[in-house]
């Protein structure tokens, strides 16, 4: 399957991630959402560490510091203060601000990477930050001034500048790995990191399970979903594009999160929905499809 179909769904799931998380808000704590999704995951991958144990553990002893940092960043932080912003903030905020892990990407690429990017690069950026932010203010744009930052905007751009991190980091992490010993190995260094958060909340035995009986399919599919399909994806799209070009896949959430609004929560598709269709995919074509002579240097 092409790498770019498999970055579609790997953000058409992570769209959905955002739908669930609003839904949930208020009977699931950020928190909780965040170490059951992983601890999910640590759960259901158990056999394939035990199997790849020896492989993961030389890696560790060899890559520990890149491996705790990458597990820090993409596992421990990245989505638990994405949850939490999400209490605080509008889904219009949360998705503007999103919209700017691209450009983190191509700044952190330069900065770490040493990477270069073209001027059609560079439109192409623009032009998908300006399909978002047309989308996400539903055409009027004059609507921009009234935006405001609250405290949950800022836990949203920590979420951000550490995926975008994360994205670029990446590259460092220890290549006698596959993709999913990598993943199961950030996950078992990222539960730990949770835990004194989570236990230091306080929450009581039934509680807990009185959320995982009603909740089960959301935690499952934020486990098998927006966890294991996702990244798998997401690192496939980066071993095989890098990280700019796979970041440009982020700019597609707020129109997948449009259509997933429309069909599980009735709202109405309007004219402006078009228009950010057109930027959005524009952009990407723009940032995608270069001469190889103009294309961002790994």
């Amino acid at each position: 399957m092409h790498v770019y179909l498999l970055l579609v769904l790997c953000v058409l799931f992570w769209s959905a991630n955002f739908v669930l998380g609003r839904f949930v808000a208020g009977a699931i704590e950020p928190l909780e959402l965040a170490f059951f999704r992983w601890l999910g995951v640590w759960l259901l991958m158990f056999p394939f560490l035990l199997l790849h144990v020896k492989r993961i553990w030389a890696a560790l002893k060899s890559y520990f510091g890149i491996l705790l940092l990458l597990s820090a960043l993409g596992i421990a932080s990245f989505n638990t203060l994405l949850y939490v912003g999400l209490q605080h903030t509008t889904a219009t905020n949360a998705l503007l601000i999103n919209s700017s892990i691209p450009i983190i990407i191509v700044f952190l690429s330069s900065l770490i990477l040493k990477s270069t990017i073209s001027h059609k690069q560079m439109l192409g950026i623009v032009l998908s930050t300006l399909g978002v932010v047309f989308l996400v203010l539903k055409g009027n744009v004059m609507s921009l001034h009234s935006l405001s930052l609250n405290p949950g905007d800022f836990w949203v751009i920590a979420s951000s500048l550490c995926w975008a991190s994360y994205s670029v980091l990446v590259k460092f992490r220890p290549q006698s790995l596959s993709s999913m010993e990598f993943f199961i190995t950030t996950v078992s260094l990222g539960v730990p990191m949770l835990l004194p958060f989570y236990v230091a909340q306080g929450y009581s035995l039934e509680r807990e399970m009185a959320i995982i009986t009603q909740y089960t399919w959301v935690i499952a599919y934020v486990v098998i979903f927006t966890s294991i399909l996702s990244y798998y994806l997401w690192h496939k799209g980066i071993a095989h594009i890098g990280a700019y070009k796979t970041g440009q896949f982020t700019h597609l959430m707020p129109l997948f999160g449009s259509f997933l609004a429309y069909i599980f929560l009735g709202e109405r598709l309007e004219w402006y929905h078009l228009g950010g269709v057109v930027l959005i995919f524009g952009g990407i074509y723009l940032c995608l499809h270069v001469k190889k002579k103009e294309a961002l240097t790994h």
